[in-house]
């Protein structure tokens, strides 16, 4: 359908606007009528241009009971998310050619919402024939490797940014596995444990430690690196200096930025995550934002089951994409956020990072892929209300103000609210 969305506010221009949409592309943008027979109003509320998650689990295939991708890409829609980029850590795992290939046609069959996949490393032969398939990166799980097996993983990636077309981009979670280990069995042999034990058992060090490791491998095999949910300042610190010789990124969690690790002794093991919450003091927050910053939410949802099994048996992750934005706007309202890096954090810069091209941007000839924001409209979280699998969230019940209220992909409304 063509059509002129009317009454549009943008967040870096004065007055309000036209946007004409034609087959899924922006045709033109105008401060005055533009001609069409079908128009939608949105009524003075600020158009952004449509969100992108870079980091989402979304359990599909062998794990549908936590989320699969038609529920995933429905919470999706109703955050506010046009764009999402899938984890490869389901099973079997997306490190195969067969198991990328399988989870496209389901992705493809499912999702209301555009996605991209990440692949896990394998062999360097199997590798090169998943890129054949386009994946958007590869994603390493440090906390599951050996520093050998790191080793011969950076270094396989290199060889085939040299030999294929992959653009030798790698996302990492940051975590030494040696010092997991280490920590977790000390911690074991108490007699009993509490749920904020999970903090010291993958303590900030271990990130700090494993961010230092991954640069070093990144920038020694000519990879360009992003790190996932970072959490440590300590590692932030590492980060924007490694970013002055080398092209590095980061994505930064809302539970992260807005909780520490007291928040165990509210929502016990519903608030683990990895990495997990850390002590106030050594934790990025709301101040490490900036227009350069990227948020992903790690959207990982489990069963309650999963989730109230103990300190060391329950499952990490949390489920985000239907709490951040509201979250986020709820911080603009109160001052602590500018309104204007919200287009950049949860649009622009990741489209920038993936090289999606045709998104993070309102310019004619982009996909028309929008993000409709009342910036007043104020409410209390209901996760019963929420299209996720996920029966829990930390941030159920809490209020916001300001949330999405029509997202937009490829020309098609998905989420109507207005």
């Amino acid at each position: 359908m063509d059509y002129v969305i009317k009454n549009c506010r943008l967040v870096d221009k004065p007055g309000e606007y036209y946007i004409q949409v034609k087959d899924g592309k922006i045709a033109d943008i105008s401060k005055t009528p533009i001609d069409e027979s079908e128009t939608i109003d949105i009524k003075n509320n600020y158009i952004m241009p449509g969100f992108i998650d870079p980091h989402i689990h979304f359990r599909d295939p062998g794990l549908t009971q936590k989320e699969d991708f038609k529920t995933g890409s429905l919470s999706a829609a109703n955050g506010g998310f046009t764009t999402v980029i899938d984890m490869p850590n389901t099973i079997p795992k997306t490190n195969t050619y067969k198991a990328l290939k399988e989870k496209i046609k389901i992705a493809e069959n499912k999702s209301v919402v555009n996605f991209e996949l990440q692949a896990g490393p394998n062999t360097l032969e199997e590798m090169k024939k998943m890129i054949a398939l386009k994946p958007i990166s590869f994603k390493i799980f440090m906390d599951l490797e050996t520093d050998d097996d790191l080793e011969k993983i950076f270094k396989d990636l290199s060889t085939l940014k040299n030999t294929t077309e992959y653009n030798g981009l790698v996302a990492t979670h940051c975590e030494k596995k040696s010092i997991v280990e280490c920590e977790t069995a000390k911690l074991k042999q108490k007699e009993e444990n509490e749920a904020i034990d999970y903090t010291y058992a993958r303590p900030t060090r271990s990130e700090d430690e494993s961010v230092k490791q991954t640069i070093e491998l990144a920038e020694k095999n000519d990879l360009r690196l992003h790190i996932c949910h970072l959490s440590s300042l300590k590692s932030l610190s590492l980060l924007e200096n490694a970013s002055k010789t080398m092209p590095v990124s980061w994505e930064f969690t809302p539970h992260h930025l807005l909780l520490d690790n007291s928040a165990y002794n509210i929502y016990g093991t519903l608030i683990k995550t990895n990495p997990p919450l850390r002590p106030k003091g050594e934790s990025v927050n709301l101040t490490c934002l900036n227009e350069n910053s990227i948020i992903g939410t790690d959207h990982a949802p489990h069963t309650l089951e999963d989730k109230t099994k103990g300190v060391w048996d329950s499952s990490p992750g949390i489920p985000n994409l239907e709490t951040v934005v509201p979250l986020l706007l709820t911080e603009v309202n109160k001052g602590n956020v500018d309104l204007k890096i919200i287009p950049k954090i949860l649009s622009e810069n990741a489209s920038k990072v993936y090289g999606l091209d045709n998104k993070g941007k309102i310019a004619i000839g982009k996909d028309a892929d929008f993000t409709v924001i009342d910036l007043k409209r104020e409410g209390k979280f209901n996760i019963d209300e929420f299209e996720t699998k996920a029966e829990y969230s930390p941030f159920d019940g809490w209020t916001y103000i300001g949330m999405p209220i029509m997202t937009i992909v490829n020309g098609k409304i998905v989420m109507d609210k207005l």
